[in-house]
């Protein structure tokens, strides 16, 4: 059985459309909307609201570690908006996941990244569509487990949960032969982004898991740019699918 795996799709219509091709099932492993965009400042709900200049401002106090002032110069921007942020967020994050389920083949098997709204996703699934969080499927004859969304973090993405949560859905999947989660395990190498030039969060729940069950796999997404895209931790195979945005290509495992 061939499947592919794509993470952080941010609002790439086009290629989503596509990454099934030649497989037997798409693993989507979240954060399919694109608020704001790092690499192209007009692209996404902040510049499409506030324009380029002001996504520029808000990106340069985010890079800086300027955390405060970037909250502060957000509620500003998200004030100035007639009935406030929640129904232009609402609108703009709708429009994105009506063009991206639309575009998702089936069958799909995905869970929550940690910039995704879950309450939105039922009204927009398919057929073939199917979505696991703290959950195990079956395919192609191994157990797949799913652990959506992150952990809290100062960036207040919306999706963020506190570490109990993570942990609890970590410990439903329990035993598997392959791991599907969107953040990393708590690795270091596997945490840090070399262009973002952080680290970003991972779970040492998943890590736990690691050490206790020894998967074959284990895949995630989550940081773009990482020091390491592979290793092993013991027997488990520790693989970062890809910043789709960015390359359009899906990973590719055959079982």
């Amino acid at each position: 059985m061939r499947i592919h795996v794509v993470s952080d799709v941010h609002g790439r219509v086009d290629a989503l459309a596509r990454a099934a091709d030649g497989a037997d099932a798409l693993v989507c492993l979240g954060d399919l909307i694109l608020f704001i965009d790092y690499a192209d400042h007009a692209q996404g709900i902040f510049a499409e609201l506030f324009g380029h200049r002001n996504a520029d401002h808000f990106i340069a106090l985010r890079t800086q570690k300027r955390f405060e002032e970037a909250r502060l110069f957000s509620e500003e921007m998200w004030g100035s908006l007639d009935g406030g942020a929640r129904p232009h967020i609402e609108r703009a994050v709708r429009r994105q996941y009506a063009e991206l389920f639309q575009a998702m083949p089936a069958p799909a098997y995905l869970t929550y990244g940690n910039v995704d709204l879950p309450r939105m996703w039922g009204d927009y699934l398919r057929d073939g569509h199917h979505v696991l969080d703290g959950e195990v499927v079956e395919l192609g004859g191994l157990r797949f487990g799913f652990v959506g969304g992150g952990l809290r973090t100062e960036y207040r993405t919306p999706n963020e949960v506190d570490d109990e949560v993570y942990a609890a859905k970590v410990a439903a999947v329990g035993a598997v032969d392959v791991l599907c989660c969107h953040i990393p395990p708590a690795v270091p190498d596997l945490l840090y982004d070399t262009v973002a030039r952080r680290f970003e969060r991972g779970s040492e729940a998943v890590l736990d898991l690691i050490h206790e069950t020894q998967p074959r796999y284990v895949l995630f997404g989550h940081v773009h740019q990482p020091l390491a895209r592979r290793m092993r931790v013991g027997r488990t195979e520790c693989v970062n699918v890809g910043h789709f945005r960015a390359s359009g290509t899906p990973y590719v495992l055959t079982v």
